[in-house]
């Protein structure tokens, strides 16, 4: 709350610049304010309103009188309210006699009631005490009475402009209202626009807007909005609003195809027409005289029942408005015979039909090829994940098999019969390098195949013409070592990791 004070004791200043001596005289007077009042207060017209006033920290001093001043114009005070201890409320002779009264009728508590509210009420209300021994003390509160203006838009009819001058098409109007509103506009057409505004004997303010343009036909059924702002409103309010250019009407005359052949049935002209007011009066007449008899008028149409040579003339269409007469003609010729209309090519119709098939074979392939895919993919078929190692080719097994070795009984190098063909299986499991796995002892024990050596078609072959040899001689053939020498035991199956060898044949 804003407080009002006068008379209040001010401490000395000494050896201060005048600057901040007047600061200080400020900031001591809003100390000692002890007059409590609101300091601006809005209402509306017809209503009641409360205006607050209160004396606080009154100490010693001492309240003899109260007394609420209005001002309604700069310069002029009238008591409306007066109250003392002892002799009471007192309302002097004012424009609110009757419709002003105390809430509480106390000194330290004297606020007011008014009661409808009127424009003319609107000003500043001091709430003043004498008090003793300070002298007088004041409050000032500032009342604000808002109108809500009476909003209204409307166009303006005005005809097709042909002096290329700017006439008013549309208008908008916020009248009594307080404070004074503010109007916008908004359109599709490239228009000025000019707002006056008026004050009024109460205080309120009425603002006049208007929307300027050159008319013309294309302008008429165009919108344009007017849109109306003003403190005691929510929102804006707008007023959209269809322009309403006159014109004299405009006519054509569709529907001939200069295909109007003798025995023709049923050949329609239309006579089209625009205006603003429309046109009500549409006359048909033959410039060859009077209307043939094949013809019939209905409205703005014009229909031929039968083509003959009677109709081989010109037709005219007239429409009025109250603005004009607008007339458009026709002329038809009459034909022997049909003229043949372009249709769509046979060759065209058969490729746009091939086209369409091939589009759906195409999608049909499609979606089998998915439905496929998808089913194998269910089923655990297509091709394998993981590409599998290439077969390995151990060149050192074969080399042994050609080496050159001693006969351990005649001393003399003797040549191994070489390996004609090699087969490499390619449908089974891959060949891998087995000379790794010389740790298990099966595999130590095995044959020369599954350590890196020829297939087993070469070791049967030999395993069977030595049995042979065996039988006849009726002893079993020694070992033989590496350096053709006769040993009794079987070569060593320890064999360095990496190195590829094959065993001595052995007859059993």
């Amino acid at each position: 709350m804003a407080r009002d004070a006068k008379h209040c004791p001010l401490s000395p200043m000494k050896n201060s610049l005048l600057v901040t001596a007047g600061i200080l005289l400020i900031i001591q007077a809003a100390s000692c304010q002890r007059v409590r009042v609101v300091p601006e207060v809005e209402a509306y017209p017809a209503e009641s309103v409360d205006l607050r006033c209160q004396f606080v920290d009154g100490g010693n001093t001492k309240l003899t009188q109260v007394s609420w001043i209005w001002e309604p114009t700069e310069g002029q005070r009238d008591n409306i309210a007066v109250f003392h201890p002892i002799y009471g409320e007192s309302f002097p002779e004012s424009p609110f006699n009757g419709r002003v009264r105390f809430i509480q009728g106390t000194l330290t508590n004297p606020s007011i009631t008014i009661s409808s509210l009127k424009m003319a009420d609107a000003g500043r209300y001091t709430c003043e005490y004498a008090t003793y021994p300070s002298g007088n003390e004041q409050g000032t509160t500032n009342l604000v009475i808002l109108a809500k203006p009476k909003n209204s838009a409307s166009p303006v009819v005005v005809q097709a402009s042909t002096s290329g001058k700017p006439v008013v098409v549309a208008q908008c109007e916020a009248a009594d209202g307080k404070p004074a509103a503010t109007i916008k506009w908004m359109g599709e057409v490239g228009g000025t626009d000019n707002t006056t505004s008026k004050k009024g004997l109460d205080g309120t303010v009425t603002v006049r807007s208007v929307y300027l343009l050159v008319p013309t036909p294309e302008d008429n059924g165009k919108e344009v909005t007017c849109m109306i702002s003003q403190r005691t409103q929510d929102k804006p309010q707008t007023f959209p609003m269809k322009l309403s250019v006159e014109y004299p009407p405009t006519v054509s005359i569709v529907g001939y195809d200069n295909n109007w052949y003798i025995g023709r049935t049923d050949a329609v002209l239309t006579c089209k027409a625009t205006g603003n007011p429309a046109p009500t009066n549409v006359t048909w007449t033959a410039m060859s005289g009077r209307m043939p008899d094949t013809v019939q008028i209905a409205d703005n149409k014009l229909i031929v029942r039968k083509v003959d040579e009677a109709v081989n003339t010109t037709f005219v269409c007239e429409v009025k408005n109250r603005l004009g007469v607008s007339k458009h003609q026709v002329t038809t010729a009459v034909i022997e015979q049909r003229k043949k209309t372009a249709g769509p090519s046979t060759a065209g119709i058969i490729g746009g039909i091939i086209g369409v098939i091939l589009l759906l074979a195409i999608v049909g392939a499609a979606i089998v090829l998915v439905r496929k895919r998808k089913q194998n993919a269910e089923n655990g078929d297509g091709p394998p994940k993981h590409k599998p190692p290439p077969p390995v080719k151990t060149g050192s097994s074969t080399e042994m098999l050609n080496k050159h070795v001693t006969d351990p009984v005649t001393k003399e190098l003797t040549e191994t019969q070489p390996l004609s063909k090699v087969y490499y299986e390619t449908s089974g499991e891959p060949v891998t390098d087995l000379d790794a796995c010389d740790d298990d002892d099966e595999n130590a024990a095995g044959g020369g195949a599954a350590n890196g050596g020829g297939p087993a078609v070469l070791e049967d072959s030999i395993r069977y013409a030595d049995v042979d040899d065996t039988l006849n001689d009726g002893a079993l053939p020694p070992y033989s070592g590496a350096g053709g020498q006769h040993v009794d035991e079987p070569p060593s199956t320890t064999v360095a990791r990496g190195e590829s060898f094959v065993s001595a044949a052995m007859y059993v």
